[in-house]
């Protein structure tokens, strides 16, 4: 086994713990650290099968073990240790500049890409690793605002996930009540959208009316991807407390004209950014079609979880967004009919305005809607009170969406929007729109969207 054991690279790798200066983290920590560093990098050394995988699980133990402030250090470390030469990376690039020929590209390629990667597959090889990656990318996104330079790592991650998790190993399951409870209380656990209150609130969600499915990975037998939550009805549903009604009667599953998908959770932190529900959507959509041919709808009823937020950024400079506000922070609001009828009327068109509006660069300002009309969906409906529990309420003053996923027209909805931003809208949403307190003024910043009568 070639491995690092040179005096100099020892004294590199391992370090001087002397001479530590107020805020340094404490000995111990940087030893430890310092330690999975160096095993690391006699990972990356070694080339015999048997050595290479004994040598990845003592990585991944000593990885494991780090207490936060290790995990600070190591972190700093695979930045520092396992990035490309820039000298090497220039002098590669010059020559491919000066012969772009295919086996300068590749030297080139094999330049930029980081040590890291490679450390990162190997990590990989072994039972677990898979996992360890994961959380160790949930640990880099947590802290990426205050440490911006961890950026790397979760780009070399964010890459491998991407490969390994694309559609060709993904399997797709249906949920029920027969399914292991190590996995069902996974879905408690994970539950992101509306809260599963226990086993009884679980088991009303999976009966005969009721659709369940999820992603699994090969590698993560016991662990959803992600999973999606069907109610089959009949008409599109514009409330959610129905749908969640503990004791409400179980309909007949082949009397069902529509599908409402009224619950989507991302399981897996350290797959942020890395989407399957694209694909889950339209999977679903498609086997229950079979199931049931008199399925003629595939809805969503989505919150919508940005709009409260943005209302507040808007009030600094609108003093009436600014009162409408403390109207509905007010207690029983909701008891003057009068009054809530006003606060509808205004509601109903800011959040349309919202929707069709608010940008984060070209896209929808609202994660949801990007989700969704990303996907190919049209926004189709806006319900008042929709979501009438506590978090609804403080979300979104109740409002929820139904985005419609007609499968004849999803892909040229989503060519439309990936090309040029264009979102497929009922009709009744600009106009909704344009009377809004805040249109004058932001329209004229927008693009173009789709109108459909």
């Amino acid at each position: 086994m070639d491995t690092p054991t040179k005096p100099s690279l020892l004294r590199r790798l391992l370090g001087s713990i002397t001479g530590a200066r107020p805020g340094d983290p404490p000995r111990a920590a940087v030893r430890d650290a310092r330690r999975a560093i160096w095993l690391c990098h006699a990972l990356l050394s070694e080339r015999g099968d048997v050595a290479g995988a004994r040598l990845a699980r003592e990585t991944l133990a000593a990885y494991q073990g780090l207490e936060d402030l290790a995990l600070g250090v190591f972190f700093d470390l695979l930045i520092k240790e396992f990035s490309p030469d820039p000298q090497d990376v220039v002098r590669v690039a010059d020559a491919y500049r000066q012969d772009p020929s295919q086996p300068n590209l590749i030297r080139l390629q094999r330049a930029v890409e980081p040590r890291r990667q490679e450390l990162f597959r190997r990590l990989n090889t072994v039972a677990g690793g898979t996992a360890v990656l994961l959380e160790m990318r949930r640990r880099v996104l947590k802290q990426l605002v205050e440490r911006p330079h961890w950026v790397g790592i979760d780009a070399d991650l964010a890459h491998l996930f991407n490969s390994w998790f694309n559609r060709g190993f993904l399997v797709l399951q249906r949920i029920d009540w027969r399914t292991s409870a190590i996995v069902l209380e996974k879905l408690i656990k994970y539950e992101a959208v509306h809260e599963i209150q226990g086993w009884p609130d679980l088991r009303r969600r999976l009966q005969a009316d009721r659709r369940c499915y999820a992603f699994f990975h090969p590698v993560l037998p016991d662990e959803p991807v992600i999973f999606i939550e069907v109610a089959l009805t009949r008409g599109v549903s514009t409330r959610v407390q129905p749908l969640l009604e503990l004791n409400s009667e179980v309909a007949d599953p082949a009397s069902a004209d529509c599908a409402i998908f009224y619950s989507i959770t991302n399981c897996q932190e350290g797959l942020r950014g890395v989407s399957f529900g694209n694909l889950l959507i339209k999977q679903v959509a498609e086997d229950l079609g079979r199931e049931f041919p008199r399925l003629k709808t595939f809805a969503t009823l989505s919150p919508v979880p940005g709009f409260r937020q943005w209302l507040v950024e808007k009030s600094v400079e609108r003093p009436a967004l600014g009162e409408l506000l403390a109207r509905i922070d007010a207690p029983g609001w909701l008891d003057d009919a009068a009054a809530a009828a006003e606060i509808q009327r205004q509601l109903i068109r800011l959040c349309a305005h919202y929707l069709l509006y608010a940008k984060q660069g070209r896209d929808p300002l609202d994660p949801v809607a990007r989700f969704h009309l990303g996907n190919g969906a049209r926004l189709e409906r806006l319900n008042w009170l929709g979501d009438t529990s506590p978090s609804g309420m403080r979300r979104a003053a109740g409002l929820m969406v139904n985005y419609v996923y007609r499968l004849g027209e999803v892909e040229r909805n989503h060519e439309a929007y990936a090309r040029d931003g264009r979102v497929a809208a009922a009709r009744r949403f600009e106009v909704l729109a344009r009377e809004s307190l805040v249109a004058r003024r932001d329209a004229a910043r927008t693009g173009r969207i789709i109108e459909s009568p």
